[in-house]
């Protein structure tokens, strides 16, 4: 495909994709956000923009890198934008997710994780890969709704409350950061609305997906 954006560039280092980033955008419009992240002055950019209404925009072609993640990791991968495909969906920051725009991304997932062979697993979110600095796309976004289509994963009964919170955040691909702030990335995904200390629903949650879902298991991108 020829590229809308101009803010692209190489793989490092004959990379592949082996993951993709769920973001907001964070903007007004889907026009707005569009004009940005096809701005050169911006140094922003996604390979896919969905509009609230379920329009599905290529702005990068997919085997190239786009500007979408920055600094940040997950596992073993420290240059995500080298490793990932980026999807930026429509939206304020602060609202729901339409029914059309999450249809649309229901379709365009499993053609990309088909095309270069990502797990479910390894569709996340920014706030996942960047705890200290991310919230998107946020406490709105249905990952459980994802998860029952196969296209990302969910809690399915629970781990050892007794395991450690970290060491199981650790397991499953959550960077190191500062206290709190992998506990709260955690919580916006797979526990909406919570608050307060980590308690033993965080450390059982974490210790079963962790369990289930190992980063490290299969794949060691660096």
């Amino acid at each position: 495909m020829a590229a809308v954006s101009p803010n692209f560039g190489e793989r490092r280092d004959g990379a592949r994709p082996s993951l993709i980033v769920i973001h907001y955008t964070a903007m007004p419009s889907c026009d707005a956000a569009r004009d940005r992240l096809c701005d050169p002055a911006a140094e922003v950019s996604a390979h896919y923009l969905i509009s609230e209404s379920g329009v599905v925009e290529a702005l990068v072609p997919e085997e190239a890198r786009a500007w979408h993640a920055g600094s940040g990791a997950w596992g073993q991968v420290t240059d995500v934008n080298s490793h990932s495909i980026g999807i930026e969906l429509a939206n304020p920051g602060d609202a729901p997710f339409p029914e059309p725009q999450m249809a649309a991304l229901e379709t365009l997932l499993p053609a990309i994780m088909a095309r270069w062979g990502i797990p479910p697993e390894r569709v996340i979110g920014h706030s996942d890969m960047a705890p200290e600095r991310k919230r998107d796309p946020g406490p709105r976004f249905d990952w459980r709704r994802l998860a029952l289509g196969g296209l990302s994963v969910w809690p399915e009964g629970q781990g050892d409350p007794g395991a450690g919170f970290a060491t199981s955040a650790s397991a499953l691909g959550y960077p190191e950061a500062a206290p709190g702030a992998r506990l709260a990335a955690f919580r916006l995904r797979f526990r909406p609305g919570a608050s307060g200390p980590e308690d033993a629903a965080d450390r059982a949650l974490a210790a079963g997906l962790a369990r289930r879902f190992p980063v490290d298991g299969g794949r060691r991108d660096t």
